[in-house]
């Protein structure tokens, strides 16, 4: 096992730099799936899409799969001069159950996104039509939902999505932007560019619950029953010092139910032979809860949904990268975590 390729950096984010550019807003991802089509596309592997993801295959489909989703979280328009956060809007609401993380936190972040630019697009094609800026945000409790006041964009249509006007901040310890779960996807690009081989799922709709669907639909047309299923993603923390603990996340289980505990155990060893700092996310909430009036969810996530919807025929583990700033345009990870989990990842290569 040899971390070497984690040592530069800068061919992985000059990938990511690029893909933080294009707009992915929840439920309108199909103009960055093409984007991610036509960089695996320039590879010596299988691209095909089908509803709602995006599957990569290399010459050894089976030795794991790599999962990661392609949403980011923005706006929609839904009435003159109205936008709603586009993971709850009415239409998103069946499939969240109310204990995912980021259910638990909207009513905290109503207030993060005043003065942040937004750009609005055409639904399918991601072509741009405006600019404007977030000059207000508040909870409605009859909608249960972020309303959102824009200067700018009062000519847009209901449907048309408005994702935060992002770029790539790169010091010399961290990077900033809307991360989540961008990184995880360049993550994946660079890897088949160094020699992956296996398969990747890119998947839709993750903010709004419905990514595990569209994962277990293509999974169950081929036939495909695995415990070997890697769900990549990052992991908030309340402060710099806490997500820094850590260079890798792990998960034993979710409030779905538990992983798989043989291929968990895999990358543990995995981090231990590369000498890769790593905690449990589980275990760190279930610690948190004890001095809780209210316990947190130990979250919903893409890969519990699997593993309850297939019986267990489809599991795995997860592999975050911690950050902070969560679900804004200034989500900040470590450079040192980026590394870890390249050099995780490539011990995947043979």
């Amino acid at each position: 096992m040899n971390p070497s390729p984690a040592a530069d950096l800068s061919a992985f984010l000059i990938t990511l730099r690029h893909l933080i550019r294009e707009p992915s807003v929840v439920g309108a991802e199909d103009s960055f799936f093409r984007v991610i089509r036509r960089e695996l596309e320039e590879l010596d592997i299988s691209v095909e899409r089908h509803s709602g993801v995006l599957v990569a295959r290399g010459s050894d489909p089976e030795s794991v799969i790599l999962s990661a989703h392609v949403d980011r979280n923005g706006l929609v328009c839904t009435g003159p001069n109205e936008f709603q956060y586009a993971a709850f809007i009415a239409g998103n609401r069946g499939e969240l159950t109310g204990d995912s993380i980021s259910e638990q936190m909207v009513a905290n972040i109503a207030d993060r996104f005043t003065g942040q630019r937004v750009q609005a697009h055409l639904p399918y094609t991601g072509t741009y039509i405006g600019q404007g800026i977030i000059s207000s945000g508040y909870l409605c409790q009859k909608r249960n939902n972020l309303i959102f006041e824009l200067n700018g964009l009062d000519y847009v249509e209901p449907g048309t999505p408005v994702s935060f006007l992002d770029r790539l901040s790169v010091t010399g310890t961290h990077i900033s932007a809307q991360l989540d779960n961008v990184v995880s996807v360049a993550l994946m690009i660079y890897l088949y560019r160094i020699g992956f081989q296996g398969t990747a799922l890119f998947t839709a709709q993750e903010e709004a619950g419905r990514s595990w669907r569209y994962a277990l639909a293509w999974l169950q047309r081929e036939s495909i029953s695995t415990t070997r299923l890697l769900v990549l993603d990052t992991s908030p923390y309340p402060t710099p010092e806490e997500a820094g603990a850590q260079q890798i996340v792990l998960r034993n289980k979710d409030a779905t139910g538990t992983f798989d505990p043989d291929f968990t155990a895999e990358i543990v060893a995995r981090c231990d032979a590369l000498g890769i700092s790593y905690s449990f996310k589980d275990e760190w909430i279930e610690q948190r809860n004890l001095y809780r009036e209210k316990p947190s969810s130990l979250g919903r996530t893409e890969l519990g949904r699997l593993v309850a919807a297939s019986e267990g025929l489809i599991s795995g583990t997860t592999l975050q990268i911690p950050t902070t700033g969560y679900h804004t345009a200034e989500e900040t990870a470590s450079l040192t975590s980026i590394k870890a989990a390249i050099g995780l990842l490539s011990t995947f290569i043979r």
